[in-house]
Parts: structure tokens; C-alpha cells; sequence
């Protein structure tokens, strides 16, 4: 059952330990569909590093947010499609261009591998951020008008959907063609601390609101049972799909 298509959960593993992001990983397969990974782990091992994972038979989203000028977005697109990942993210804030080329990018190098693109993905706005984060960098209006701008032009650059928080998802499903896929993070379930995560849901309130896929770290990872909570947390989301 790893990696099912029927499961929407992926695990953020936030480690520089591979030997505990393999373990976890493990731990967790049967549950969610896949890993997601960051900066501070592919920073440490690189594409070596992802393919402990992918060798396991784990789907990997990488989350690496790039955010830079065109031709240097490209190319490193190009650079982790090679490691086959299932998603890749780039700052949606880069603008159209960057997008664009991010787009192009993927899919010649995909092409050439001879296999599907990853899908990817524009991050909007952080979900640490809140309203007054973004006023202190310049942004003129509320979180959700910023997320609905940014996700409007990663849609119409060509990306395959965005990460958002689910207090924007009802806006974003109803403004976005409906296989735009919408990932959201900051999914704690009830009881549990909300960390550094301002704008929270729990997994069944982020699929009635029209989320295609979780991305769920500390609720898991640093789970007494790790198991037990990712199967805890597929099995709200199941129940929220109505399977």
C-alpha cells in the first residue's frame, strides 16, 4: 500500500540524519503517500539523498521553494527532475517568467528521461506568515488576497497547482480549474500544538475544503507511535473523502 494513489497524506521529514529520515520513512510507509522533503535535508545529502528514498519504492515531494531569476530557476529545475521526484516547488512570488521557465524546464527534461513531469507546484504565501508578516514586507492587503493573487498567476504561467493554507482552499477551488491541485500544509489534528504554524487545520477540515493532499511533519515525526499517527491521520482523511 506505499504510495497509493488512494492515500493524500505525505510525511515532511525535516532531518540532516539520514539514517532517521530513512527510519521514519519506513515507519510511516504503509500510511501516507509519500515523503516530503526540504532544504535542510537536501542541502545535506542532495540527489544521492533522494534516492535512498525513491530506491524504498517512497514517492518524494521536494520542496525546495526556488525563487531566483528565470534562466537560474531552469536549471535547477532541470537539475532535481532528474532525481524523478513526484512534486517540486518554486516561490510563486518569482513571477510569471520564472514560472514559465520553471515550466518549460520540466517538461523538456522530463521528456528526455522519458518520464511523466513532476507536478509543480507555486508556494504562495508561507503559513508561518500572517497579516502582519506580510505588511512588513511591503504587501498591500490580507493574507488571502496575496494567496489568491499568487495562485491566480501560477495558474495561468502553466503550474500544476499550489501550496496554500485551507483557510484560502474554498476560494482557490472555486476560482481554479478543478484539476489545479491544491497541497496544504499546517495540518495539525486536534490536541495537538500548533508550533510555528499560524494558519492551521485539521486533516478533515482541510479536505471538505477541497485539499487534494496534506503535507503533515511534526504530528507524525515526533509521534511517540509514528505509525499509529499516520494512520490515525489517512484514516481522518478517508473518512473525510467518504471512502
Amino acid at each position: 500500500m506505499s504510495g497509493s494513489d488512494d492515500l493524500r497524506v505525505f510525511c515532511a521529514i525535516d532531518t540532516r540524519d539520514i539514517d532517521v529520515a530513512v527510519s521514519i520513512a519506513d515507519e510511516v510507509r504503509e500510511h501516507v503517500r509519500g515523503v516530503k522533503l526540504g532544504l535542510e535535508f537536501f542541502g545535506t545529502y542532495g540527489p544521492n539523498g533522494v534516492r535512498r528514498f525513491l530506491d524504498a519504492g517512497l514517492s518524494v515531494f521536494l520542496d525546495l521553494k526556488f525563487f531566483d531569476i528565470p534562466n537560474t530557476v531552469s536549471g535547477a529545475v532541470a537539475a532535481v527532475a532528474q532525481c524523478q521526484p513526484a512534486m517540486i516547488t518554486v516561490h510563486a512570488a518569482g513571477g510569471s517568467d520564472m514560472m514559465k521557465a520553471a515550466v518549460d524546464s520540466n517538461q523538456e527534461e522530463a521528456a528526455k528521461l522519458g518520464m511523466d513531469p513532476p507536478l509543480l507546484l507555486g508556494v504562495t504565501v508561507l503559513t508561518s506568515f500572517g497579516a502582519k508578516d506580510l505588511a512588513s514586507a511591503g504587501v498591500v492587503g490580507t493574507v488571502d488576497d496575496q494567496v489568491l493573487r499568487l495562485a491566480a498567476l501560477s495558474e495561468a504561467s502553466g503550474l500544476d497547482g499550489v501550496v496554500c493554507s485551507a483557510h484560502e482552499l474554498g476560494r482557490l477551488r472555486a476560482g481554479c480549474d478543478a484539476s489545479f491541485k491544491l497541497i496544504v500544509p499546517g495540518i495539525r489534528p486536534r490536541g495537538v500544538e500548533s508550533n510555528d504554524q499560524k494558519r492551521i487545520v485539521t486533516p478533515s477540515e482541510a479536505i471538505q475544503a477541497g485539499a487534494d493532499f496534506l503535507v503533515v511533519g511534526r504530528p507524525i515525526t515526533q509521534a511517540a507511535n509514528r505509525s499509529q499517527a499516520a494512520k490515525d491521520i489517512s484514516s481522518e482523511v478517508q473518512e473525510a473523502l467518504g471512502f
